[in-house]
């Protein structure tokens, strides 16, 4: 164990002692005591008349000492005088019996979240960071439009600190520092508080309904519902008509709702004004020449609603001030036009490894997004230490709101306070609904989001649950049918053509009636022009269902148009791909990227010491499953990270036999030349751990059953592996493909797995948790055969690059199909007929000794001749995709090459 310093030591003692005396001491002012200075003294007397604390001594209020987490929330929590009985458990078990209702009350409040679940840090001093953080939330307050002068402050407290800023609650510790990492005075605490009470920090007001009828004589009669409205306060309501104010009424709101009564209205059409607080909320109606109230006004013949949209920006960022350019040059000519976002914004590049979600954030509230809906990777960080904490931070400072109607938060405490599982009309930026309503026009329209079920293999919820989307998708038509809401827009992440037995957009759009567009991500689908599906999963005709896509990375900015009829039926449509990369870069956003990017830059310009002798691909199909994939194939990429994974696994537990990495976790390519970090953290950005596994040969079996699932199509969880040798033949049916399963030994040789053996192979912590359906390692975990070794991917891979020195892997072989005919064989094997040539997939070597001619035949990879050919050999309707390698013939002699086809080099 590692004992603090005397005086740390001396310091705690002090503090505990300093709670114990303030616990015990009879209530003093500030005149009492002899270290309380003219800038603290109304403070201090401030929270001693309220009893809020007390002095640590009768002569001391400790006006220099630091204030410990547990005592700031005690103080905090009687400032605001909440509710202390009958509070839910928070959950933390290191909070004082004394203390324990007041923090209960801060959680339950929203207020504080802990270090951990269990664990709120009560003993550890607050800094002023993490004070701005529980004031600012505490007092509803928001820094909009205020530029900070200070350094020191990180993305995770800068709208905190922008907050007190703002209402004058601090200055600073100096001109251009907060002090943020600096431990909270409890004279500094105090001011805060004193000048905390003195702000009108009522929760806003919102407007809940606002509806108009009339009698018989012309008196219209107006009825508003508010919500946090303060009793006996005076609302202002107007009447208009054709921009003229026709009359004013000032009233009085009891129990959040009031009415006004205005009399002698001649016919024609109102506009009804109702404000408070600053909160304004408007509706129109018509007066008919008999005295009666049409509300609202008769719906427009036609009415477009225009769309921005982004999905999948994965953390790319470099290009937002060109993004910002171009959403600029669109609200130009369409000043209402709504930002919407489809999920995953989180993981993929430096710009997330570093800061977590909060650049993105800060790019986004300055772009101006309306709302946005959760991709899988949101919730990639949920097995972390800090759990969920990244994402309720980026939705708690997100000035746009979320929408989610098949996620379920309830059981993650991160979330509290964030969530309604409701439709809200009047939505609060930072918080998550079911759906949210949106007024343009004076038109209603609906938005709810979903999320896709895979989350739960592919991610790391947690605790965070996933409901069917179909079920909640018609749940929510319905509720937004039932508000008389016609126009109704699903933000999903469920992909556009993605694996049809879990969930995607065509589906959802033939399934569910009601819904007139759907923002879509996940599948990262570049849909050039918006896709409308007018018949349902019968074939019958139905209302049309828009759905568009924006590709990936904010390559793109994609915008819609779409024209409704008066019963809410789309009848036309309009949309664009705008590309980025074209536009100038706004300087506003440069200048709100620059501390990111500069920090960004110098991690991913750190050279490894490594040198890649050539391109490291990580190819995609594109949806063209005979092209190799990461995916599906064994890679030089997908080599090198297992071998890297295995040499510091076995440096744990020599008992390791083989690695295992899933393809859909290597995102990207390394170039030619030297490997920077950056390029390997961008290679794996998931921050996954390294892990180690026992199973048995039958288990592993099973595991790679479950890699060769989709075949030839792409798998996520497709397994790339070091130290073995595995062959599949695709040609059988699912769970019946895997041929052989052998093991790399000390002496290099390779021994075939045995059923009822155990082996330790090492994987990511991801995938030995079960992710990407890896029922048997999910098993594992749960009975607890995985060691995670807590060693981050892309360190071990920067260690063996750096080991390496030059870099240049091979395919070996390591995963071969034995359905598709390559490798070595005789000539009467490789050749087909005229009629029926012989296709092979991949490189082919052949041995022509005794063979008269090779004829008839294709090869997608490359081909390669060994052997003593006999005289008159002839190679006949041939044709080489790759490469003809014919330096492995014993004896090289004239060959008619001209009816053989080389798309590569041809090699003597």
């Amino acid at each position: 164990m590692t004992y603090p310093s005397s005086s740390h030591r001396k310091f705690i003692a002090s503090g505990v002692t300093a709670a114990l005396v303030a616990a015990a001491l009879p209530p003093a002012f500030a005149a009492s005591f002899t270290d309380v200075s003219s800038t603290y003294k109304e403070a201090v007397n401030y929270l001693i008349k309220n009893k809020i604390t007390s002095g640590v001594t009768s002569t001391a209020f400790g006006t220099n000492l630091s204030i410990k987490r547990v005592d700031a929330a005690v103080m905090l929590a009687k400032a605001l005088k909440l509710d202390i009985k009958n509070v839910e458990a928070s959950g933390f078990t290191d909070v004082p019996h004394r203390a324990k209702p007041y923090v209960d009350a801060l959680k339950k409040a929203g207020i504080i979240s802990g270090k951990t679940a269990t664990i709120f840090g009560s003993e550890q001093s607050i800094t002023r960071g993490e004070a701005a953080l529980m004031l600012a939330e505490a007092y509803k307050l928001k820094g909009i439009d205020t530029k900070l002068p200070f350094t020191d402050v990180s993305p995770p407290y800068e709208e905190a600190v922008k907050a007190l800023v703002k209402h004058g609650i601090t200055s600073g510790k100096t001109a251009t520092a907060y002090g943020t990492a600096a431990h909270i005075k409890r004279g500094e605490y105090a001011l805060f508080l004193y000048k905390l009470s003195q702000l009108d920090v009522r929760q806003e007001v919102i407007v809940e309904k606002l509806e108009v009828t009339a009698s018989s004589n012309g008196t219209a009669k107006v009825m508003v519902t508010f919500r946090n409205a303060p009793e006996n306060a005076e609302a202002t309501v107007e009447v208009m008509r054709g921009g003229k104010i026709v009359e004013t009424k000032k009233v009085k709101v009891a129990g959040n709702r009031t009415t006004a009564e205005f009399m002698g209205l001649s016919a024609g059409t109102y506009t009804v004004k109702v404000t408070l607080n600053g909160v304004s909320k408007e509706t129109g109606f018509t007066v008919k020449d008999d005295g009666g109230a049409v509300n609202p006004p008769q719906p427009n013949e036609k009415f477009t609603l225009s769309f921005m949209h982004t999905n999948d920006t994965h953390g790319n960022l470099d290009n937002a001030a060109k993004k910002m350019t171009a959403i600029k040059e669109v609200r130009a000519k369409k000043p209402k036009a709504l930002l919407v976002d489809a999920g995953d914004v989180f993981t993929g590049t430096l710009y997330f490894n570093e800061f977590k979600g909060q650049a993105d954030l800060k790019l986004m509230n300055l772009m101006g997004y309306d709302v946005m809906t959760f991709g899988n990777h949101e919730f990639d960080l949920g097995s972390s230490q800090a759990g969920h904490q990244a994402l309720a931070d980026f939705i708690r400072g997100a000035k746009f709101s979320f929408v989610s109607s098949n996620v379920d938060f309830a059981k993650d405490d991160k979330f509290k306070g964030l969530f309604s599982d409701r439709i809200s009309s009047q939505p609060e930026d930072g918080k998550i609904y079911n759906g949210i309503i949106k007024e343009v026009d004076g038109e209603k329209v609906g938005f709810f989001g979903l999320t896709t079920a895979e989350t739960k293999d592919i991610s790391s919820p947690g605790k965070v649950e996933f409901k069917d989307y179909i079920t909640e998708a018609e749940k929510a038509v319905k509720a937004f049918e039932g508000q008389g809401v016609d126009k109704i827009v699903a933000v999903s992440h469920i992909g556009y053509d993605d694996n049809q037995a879990i969930d995607n957009d065509l589906t959802l759009a033939a399934t569910v009636d009601g819904i007139d567009v759907i923002v879509g991500g996940h599948s990262h689908t570049k849909l050039n022009e918006a896709i409308s599906i007018d018949k349902d999963e019968t074939g019958k005709t139905k209302s049309p269902t828009i759905i568009v896509q924006a590709d990936q990375y904010n390559n793109y900015l994609g915008t819609l148009d779409v024209t409704f009829d008066k019963t809410g039926n789309v009848i036309g449509q309009a949309s664009e791909l705008i590309e980025i990369k074209d536009k100038k870069e706004d300087p506003e956003m440069l200048e709100a990227l620059e501390p990111f990017k500069a920090k960004v830059d110098e991690t991913k310009n750190q050279p490894t010491g490594a040198t890649a002798a050539k391109p490291l691909e990580n190819p995609r199909t594109g949806g063209d499953s005979t092209k190799p994939s990461v995916r599906k194939n064994e890679t030089e990429l997908g080599n090198l990270i297992t071998d890297g994974m295995l040499a510091k696994a076995k440096q744990y537990d020599p008992k390791v036999i083989m690695a295992l990495q899933n393809g859909g976790g290597i995102r990207t390519s390394i170039d030619t030349g030297p490997i920077t970090v950056g390029e390997v953290i961008n290679v794996l950005p998931f921050g996954n751990t390294l892990a180690t596994v026992s199973v048995t040969g039958e288990e592993l079996k099973a595991a790679f059953e479950t890699s060769f699932t989709s075949y030839p199509l792409e798998n996520g969880g497709f397994l790339h592996v070091s130290g073995a040798k595995i062959k599949f033949d695709s040609s059988k049916p699912v769970n019946q493909r895997v041929v052989s399963i052998s093991y790399k030994k000390a002496d290099g040789t390779y021994e075939e797995i045995k059923a009822n053996e155990t082996y330790k192979v090492a994987t990511n912590a991801f995938t030995a948790k079960g992710g990407d359906g890896y029922g048997v390692f999910k098993n594992a975990y749960e009975e607890g055969r995985v060691t995670d070794l807590g060693l981050s991917d892309w360190e071990n891979l920067r260690d063996h690059l750096e080991n390496l020195g030059t870099v240049n892997p091979e395919i070996e072989g390591r995963i071969t199909d034995a359905a598709a005919s390559g490798g070595e064989m005789t000539g009467a094997d490789f050749s087909g007929t005229v009629g029926s040539p012989k296709i092979h997939e991949t490189d082919v070597t052949v041995d022509v000794t005794g063979a008269a001619a090779l004829n008839d035949a294709e090869v997608k990879g490359n081909l390669i001749l060994k052997g003593t050919a006999g005289t008159g050999f002839k190679l006949e309707n041939i044709k080489v995709r790759g490469s003809l390698d014919l330096s492995g013939l014993d004896h090289l002699f004239a060959i008619d090459l001209s009816s053989v086809e080389v798309t590569g080099e041809t090699i003597v």
